[in-house]
């Protein structure tokens, strides 16, 4: 089963009346929360997933700016929006796949083994006019999903400098090079890394390319299913990263960890190497 579901076919699965949780991943803004946009405009079906209070644990100079989250809490949340084992969960955010991207990722890592990624989110649910609504959204049933995490999925920051193999940076370009840095300490990337930025694994309007093209960027940068297990990905706090082992599952390329910390955590330390300049990922 494809970890994309297309907004006409989810749109089927809601007037077929089949049994799915549909989970809107939002993260708020210093204006506008996550709960507030959720009401103001969501999916017949969902329910609310506070991405950042959810989704991520407490930021810190230690752990980076969105850390795993404590299994325990995890778990009210899997109890709040009513997870069962024998139903797929859908998510989706507002269209740009980064917070849609961490909750396929977190929620793969916690044990619940069927969920898919709305293509386009949001916003593309909207370009095909299907309908919306406002309020608080679905009520949800109790659950039967336990969180299990899944260690073998998570790279920490003491495997990255041990790390002898392919490592990947999904941030853009500029950020991945050192020409600019916004939201971490220093610029600049990992020494070793190759930079794949996650914007490539979509079309301009943020859908998701053919697998063909997608199996195609990973093979520039030698990622091949003879090696994958042994390739670590990051970004600056595991949203880019995220989408990007969503976009290595889509195409059967299984098995990569997820430094989570990413640049946010190994730059916060002034004993950690910085390395600067282009590195596109390309045949190695």
């Amino acid at each position: 089963m494809s970890i994309l579901v297309s907004p006409q076919a989810l749109n089927d699965l809601i007037h077929q009346g089949q049994r799915y949780t549909l989970l809107a991943s939002l993260w708020g803004t210093s204006e506008y929360d996550g709960a507030q946009q959720f009401q103001s405009l969501h999916i017949p079906t969902a329910q609310y997933c506070d991405t950042a209070g959810a989704l991520a644990g407490l930021p810190g100079s230690r752990d980076g700016r969105n850390p795993m989250p404590d299994p325990k809490l995890l778990q009210k949340h899997f109890e709040t929006w009513g997870l069962r084992q024998d139903r797929p969960v859908i998510v989706y955010d507002e269209g740009r796949g980064l917070f849609a991207g961490r909750a396929w990722w977190i929620l793969r890592w916690a044990g619940v083994k069927n969920v898919q990624i709305l293509d386009g989110g949001l916003a593309n649910w909207r370009r095909h006019k299907l309908p919306t609504l406002t309020g608080p959204g679905n009520i949800s049933v109790e659950t039967d999903q336990i969180v299990d995490p899944q260690p073998q999925m998570v790279a920490t920051i003491e495997d990255v400098k041990a790390h002898t193999g392919l490592l990947l940076d999904a941030r853009e370009a500029n950020r991945f090079a050192g020409r600019r840095e916004n939201l971490d300490l220093k610029a600049g990337h990992i020494p070793g890394a190759v930079n794949i930025p996650q914007r490539n694994f979509h079309h301009p309007d943020r859908t998701w390319k053919s697998k063909e093209e997608i199996s195609e960027i990973f093979d520039q940068a030698g990622i091949t299913k003879d090696n994958v297990k042994d390739a670590i990905v990051y970004s600056g706090s595991g949203n880019h990263s995220a989408l990007a082992l969503a976009a290595m599952e889509l195409v059967g390329l299984t098995g990569a960890r997820h430094y989570v910390g990413g640049w946010s955590q190994w730059s916060a330390n002034p004993a950690n190497p910085v390395e600067r300049g282009d590195r596109t990922a390309i045949s190695i």
